[in-house]
């Protein structure tokens, strides 16, 4: 099953959030005067006022007083801390946006900047809003496309190791029961040894094909595809509970194959790094009909502080597919906590699927 994005109404949505940016910023630009007219009219009020002083009645001795020139300090001062205080209240949403655009990733799509302060600051904040939104935007269409090639992959390998490399092995393996019923006594056994070396061959490649295809997910919904998800993480030291009601709302075939491949994933690296014995996979509706809510904790030994690897990453790209959260966080009591909410599809399309009662 491919995964279809549709990008047009991701692209619709982030004009119409870039047009509300842009005339939030032109209703503040109506209040807010541009930081060019702010100093610039502070210097002229200023200068102004010690034209009006040098031609009126106030004179200025030489040499100077000391009473004058505690008045010329007075207003110096004055007219440096109005500068001052207009420069730091016109560039404070600059500093803002400064940090937000160094923390920014388009993996984890956070809150923009407010748009706030003088007329240019307010623009170059809205205009850097819309730049994210367009980005992450065509993030979204490159890795949609890449992950539909990469599905279409998968389902090409699944089917050759089904078709050909299994179909070989199964040959194989008839072919030495008869020569087990025909070797001398002292052979037997060996043959015997080749054949159950190729049967558990023959169960690895099938074995394989079913998690690049999942065919279940087709078949039966996602319900049973993660209940057999589950079973099949179920071994060597690990243990997997599921706890996924039959009554799940409907969902767009593209999610239903996102969150099948995020509990994959999550599986996946709780058997491999995560050096855990128990493991739960949970899928719930979430209240008012918003959409699901998937989870798969350990009780390992939890992220650390190593960088995110390529399994993450690749999970955060395929919730930002389909305009999901997900977040890694340490779980309760120690290990790891993989939770993906997925939003309702838009006017409850459902996804084709009959299969998903328990």
């Amino acid at each position: 099953m491919g995964v279809v994005t549709d990008i047009r109404s991701r692209s619709r949505s982030a004009k119409l959030a870039a047009g509300v940016s842009c005339e939030q910023a032109g209703r503040s630009g109506k209040r807010n005067v541009s930081l060019f007219w702010r100093i610039f009219s502070l210097n002229a009020a200023g200068l102004v006022v010690a034209t009006a002083l040098l031609l009126g009645p106030v004179t200025v001795s030489t040499p100077v007083l000391a009473g004058e020139a505690l008045v010329l300090l007075a207003g110096l001062a004055v007219l440096l801390v109005g500068n001052a205080v207009v420069l730091r209240i016109g560039l404070t949403p600059l500093h803002r946006l400064g940090r937000a655009m160094s923390t920014a990733d388009l993996l984890v799509p956070g809150t923009r900047p407010e748009v706030a302060g003088p007329a240019e600051a307010a623009q170059l904040i809205a205009t850097y809003n819309t730049m994210l939104d367009r980005l992450q935007a065509e993030r979204a269409a490159g890795a949609g496309r890449a992950l539909e090639a990469q599905e279409r992959e998968r389902h090409r390998i699944a089917r050759e190791l089904h078709d050909e490399v299994g179909q070989t092995l199964t040959a194989v393996l008839l072919q030495l029961k008869r020569v087990a019923d025909r070797v001398p006594g002292e052979l037997r056994e060996e043959v015997t040894l080749a054949q159950e070396a190729t049967r558990a061959g023959l169960d690895e490649i099938r074995r394989i094909a079913r998690r690049l295809r999942p065919g279940v997910l087709e078949e039966l919904g996602l319900a049973s595809a993660l209940r057999s998800l589950a079973a099949e993480f179920t071994h060597h030291g690990l243990t997997v509970q599921h706890q996924i009601p039959g009554d799940l709302p409907p969902l767009a075939p593209e999610a239903e194959l996102v969150l099948y491949r995020v509990a994959q994933e999550g599986l996946t690296n709780t058997a491999r790094h995560a050096a855990a014995d128990r493991a739960v996979l949970t899928l719930r509706p979430l209240p008012g009909g918003a959409g699901v809510e998937l989870l798969v904790r350990d009780n390992g030994t939890g992220l650390g502080t190593a960088a995110e690897g390529a399994g993450i990453r690749g999970m955060r790209e395929r919730a930002l597919l389909i305009g999901a959260d997900i977040h890694f966080q340490p779980a309760p009591g120690g290990g790891t906590d993989v939770r993906l909410r997925v939003p309702a599809p838009p006017g409850g399309r459902s996804a084709d699927r009959t299969g998903d009662s328990p």
